[in-house]
């Protein structure tokens, strides 16, 4: 990433070079900074920021200066100043990071962290494994490609009722790892131990399935999910009329928009699945985050009228060209100092087909034609998909439809990955070592369980 920086006094020696590293002493969560700092020919300090708990990597700061011993660091976008003292032998900068009116130490150490430990994942399945594990292929006719995944068998006697389990947005494999966590591999273990066959597929274009990621829409991940539901209800041990589907995020809203199809799953199983636009989630999205994160109201604000005209550029003006060219000055007011190729980068992923199609999807009319059973769960906790706002909107739907089969539940204290958390946040979710809260296995298990048997 291209970095800004500020001349440092060109008599002064420049001993920073190379990666730096520490911990934020803030109250909750502190995230341990890495820094990369380089010294260019004519006598500029560039440094680059990155965050691996919160995925940030290469944010450039606008400002570096070396005053005598003293380093000043400048964020504009972030809104942070970092001033430290150098110690004696250069292997350590004593100082203070302040951001949005508050302030912590840091303590940076020259050179990369120690490789850390994986983080305990005391839910992942472990060998032998009470049930069979077979590695699958399956076309999805559409859109001529095929589709890789791990369907599990219970070892009890066949015939077995049968779920395929739907990812969230985002190029994930068939366990929907992330941060060191595989919700679908806990959830399919779970759920095979119970009986059930499960069958979980890496997303076109990633892992081992074929196709291409970068051009697909809700849509195109709605048919993939049709296409493994057809595969299941094919394979030998499986009730071919007790074939349900179970999606997660995005994937919890293509469940929901599969039981409007034709062939729709037999029941459906929503996880913080969306019942309002694409839009409106992506807005409320937006202030549940910087609300759990402490910003001001004032900025909070600030940041929400620009999301409102960015969404708009978006969505009033249907060629990319344009439309980037229009929203990277807005991006560039909001988050001044930040490298103009960055913010075109940013334009670009919010003008992808995905983007323009989600922002546009409105579930609504599908969930006034859903007839199977529905489960809808969401977490009190969740700031990427609110429960109150969708699950209201889902049961709305779905009671237009005369669906008398309907549970919708808000489990307290847990995120948008089901998990039991403090604040909710992204940045949480990898250092919580439960993947899947039991209570909300339970809830799944205990609800499939009782309609797999009708």
């Amino acid at each position: 990433m291209a970095s800004l920086a500020m001349p440092a006094h060109a008599q002064q020696p420049k001993p920073l070079a190379g990666p730096w590293h520490g911990t934020l002493a803030t109250p909750a969560n502190p995230p341990q900074l890495i820094l990369h700092i380089t010294e260019q020919p004519n006598g500029v300090l560039a440094v680059a920021l990155d965050v691996p708990s919160q995925k940030v990597a290469g944010l450039a700061f606008s400002g570096a200066e070396l005053r005598q011993d003293s380093l000043i660091l400048l964020s504009d976008f972030l809104g942070v100043r970092y001033a430290g003292r150098l110690s004696a032998d250069g292997q350590q900068v004593n100082g203070r990071w302040k951001q949005n009116g508050e302030q912590w130490p840091l303590v940076l150490q020259r050179g990369l962290p120690a490789a850390a430990a994986p983080p305990p994942r005391p839910q992942d399945p472990v060998a032998p494994l009470p049930y069979l594990e077979q590695q699958v292929r399956f076309k999805n006719p559409s859109g001529g490609h095929e589709l890789a995944g791990t369907l599990t068998i219970p070892r009890s006697k066949a015939p077995f009722p049968a779920v395929v389990l739907v990812s969230g947005s985002g190029p994930q494999d068939r366990d929907e790892s992330i941060l060191g966590h595989h919700p679908f591999r806990v959830l399919a273990d779970y759920l095979t131990r119970r009986g059930f066959a499960v069958l979980r597929y890496d997303d076109r274009g990633v892992g081992q399935s074929g196709g291409t990621f970068a051009t697909a829409t809700t849509a195109d991940f709605l048919a993939d999910a049709q296409a493994a539901v057809a595969f299941l209800r094919t394979q030998t041990g499986v009730q071919p009329k007790r074939v349900g589907l179970i999606g997660h995020s995005e994937g919890g809203t293509i469940a929901l928009l599969a039981g409007a199809e034709p062939n729709p799953p037999a029941f459906i199983v929503s996880l913080a699945g969306m019942g309002v636009n694409g839009r409106e989630l992506l807005l409320r999205q937006q202030a549940d985050i910087l609300r759990a994160s402490g910003l001001d109201t004032a900025s909070t604000g600030r940041m929400r009228r620009t999301q409102q005209t960015l969404l708009t550029v978006i969505q009033t003006t249907p060629d990319n060209p344009p439309a980037i060219a229009r929203m990277v000055p807005l991006l560039k007011q909001a988050s001044p100092g930040v490298p103009e190729s960055t913010l075109t980068t940013m334009a670009a992923q919010m003008t992808s087909p995905w983007y323009r199609y989600f922002l546009g999807l409105n579930p609504a009319p599908a969930l006034t034609k859903v007839k199977a059973p529905v489960l809808a769960l969401n977490g009190s906790k969740d700031v990427q998909v609110a429960a109150d706002l969708n699950l209201a909107a889902i049961q709305s739907g779905l009671k237009a439809a005369g669906n008398r089969d309907v549970t919708v539940q808000q489990l307290d204290g847990l995120n948008h990955l089901f998990q039991t958390a403090t604040t909710g946040l992204p940045s949480e979710y990898g250092q919580i070592s439960e993947t899947f809260s039991p209570s909300a296995l339970q809830i799944i298990g205990n609800w499939l369980a009782a309609h797999a048997r009708r």
